[in-house]
């Protein structure tokens, strides 16, 4: 009888709080692999972490590799360690067989006996090498370049899981779940003190904003936190800087007037009107340099010189001057901002605000705000405890937000 191959790991941290210890357990099942606990040696108190080393078999050494792959998100490490192992690209935007597909969380790989941080965490990337340097980096798809050096496999490569503290945390039981019944309050009152702390420690505070704000009224409470520094980079698309300049320059969003809520006559044609009214004045800046645009979200962009990226889409129309309708490039314009930041607000914005999940490191604390329950869940199911997810009217959130960080 053929023996089946394995290999040992072990795995470290808060493993029982976390529920890390069973997420490797449930995964090595899954994919029908087998598993033996070789030693568990349990932390005593709230600080110690607790240690694991597990034996892991698989039917054959493809099976064995792809549950070790699966796995490396969690923690776990081989127990006799070994370097990465490095291969060249073999063409410009294409990664080496194998590569190692990275998550969002903090990673370490072992170069020369040692453990580098990658810099720069992002899923969906590879990790490219400068052995020389002994520096690596998450690098994304289109951005591979012939002979550069990428990491392949899971040897030689460390993940540090984002586990839950230890420490008594109020509102950390909101954050587990999604919920239309949570108390509003209380969540404004913790979303306005990581907003504070963001904005302390000169992080980033990125606005990922949807047409909804200008639907709702809410566009006026939204300029109150860029005013104040509580936004300090908005993400959109064209809807949104489209529907903001209807309002400011007809009174209208989506041909709705926002002090009657009833449609007017020719308001379908409203938002054509604007975007046609910017790009005659030459963009947005010039627009209010003119006294074209006098108010609105891409006013106060533009007189506290906030940055902001609008991404297009094949729908718009248009667009508005400064929209980026390269998809690749409107990423790359959303990416330093994203290394940068130290919280998110998605508000009512599910495919922007799922593209800009995707660049953000996983110790980012993202808000996501929406009516719809399905699209907090979805925002919020980036498998982290970081994203708090609420579901209500935007329109009360920012106001109320607004007013919990003394806006004026």
């Amino acid at each position: 009888m053929t023996e089946k191959p394995y290999e040992d790991v072990r795995i470290e941290g808060h493993l029982i709080d976390s529920l890390m210890l069973p997420q490797v357990w449930d995964d090595i099942m899954d994919l029908d692999g087998e598993f033996e606990v070789l030693s568990f040696d349990v932390g005593r108190t709230k600080t110690e972490t607790s240690t694991a080393v597990l034996r892991v078999f698989g039917r054959d050494a493809t099976h064995l590799d792809t549950i070790l792959r699966a796995i490396t998100e969690h923690g776990v490490e081989a127990v006799a360690g070994s370097d990465a192992t490095l291969e060249p690209a073999p063409q410009d935007g294409v990664f080496p067989e194998r590569f190692y597909a990275t998550t969002n969380m903090e990673t370490h790989v072992r170069l020369g006996g040692e453990w580098v941080t990658v810099q720069n965490p992002e899923m969906d990337c590879g990790v490219r090498v400068d052995e020389a340097a002994s520096r690596a980096e998450t690098v994304a798809m289109n951005d591979v370049r012939a002979g550069e050096l990428y990491v392949v496999g899971h040897s030689g490569v460390r993940v540090l899981p984002l586990e839950r503290t230890r420490e008594s945390q109020p509102f950390e039981f909101m954050a587990s779940a999604v919920s239309s019944e949570k108390p509003k309050a209380l969540i404004i009152r913790e979303v306005a003190r990581l907003l504070r702390h963001a904005r302390e420690s000169q992080k980033e505070i990125i606005a990922v904003v949807g047409p909804a704000v200008v639907h709702t009224g809410a566009g006026p409470h939204l300029a109150r936190l860029i005013e104040a520094g509580y936004v300090t980079v908005l993400f959109g698309g064209n809807a949104v800087a489209t529907h903001d300049c209807e309002a400011a320059l007809l009174g209208t969003s989506l041909g709705i007037s926002l002090k009657e809520g009833a449609p007017v006559a020719g308001g379908h044609e409203h938002h054509l009107r604007a975007i046609n009214a910017i790009r005659r004045a030459g963009g947005f800046a010039a627009a209010v340099e003119q006294g074209v645009l006098t108010e609105g979200i891409m006013h106060t962009l533009v007189t506290t010189g906030t940055p902001y990226v609008l991404a297009g889409s094949l729908r718009d129309d248009g667009p508005m001057p400064g929209v980026i309708p390269d998809m690749l490039a409107a990423q790359a314009a959303m990416r330093p901002y994203c290394r940068r930041a130290g919280a998110c607000l998605m508000l009512s914005s599910m495919l922007h605000s799922i593209a800009t999940g995707n660049l953000l490191p996983a110790a980012v604390r993202t808000i996501c705000v929406d009516i719809n329950p399905a699209v907090v869940t979805k925002l919020a199911d980036r498998g982290s405890f970081q994203a708090i997810g609420i579901v209500t009217d935007v329109g009360l959130f920012l106001e109320q937000l607004a007013n919990e960080l003394g806006c004026a």
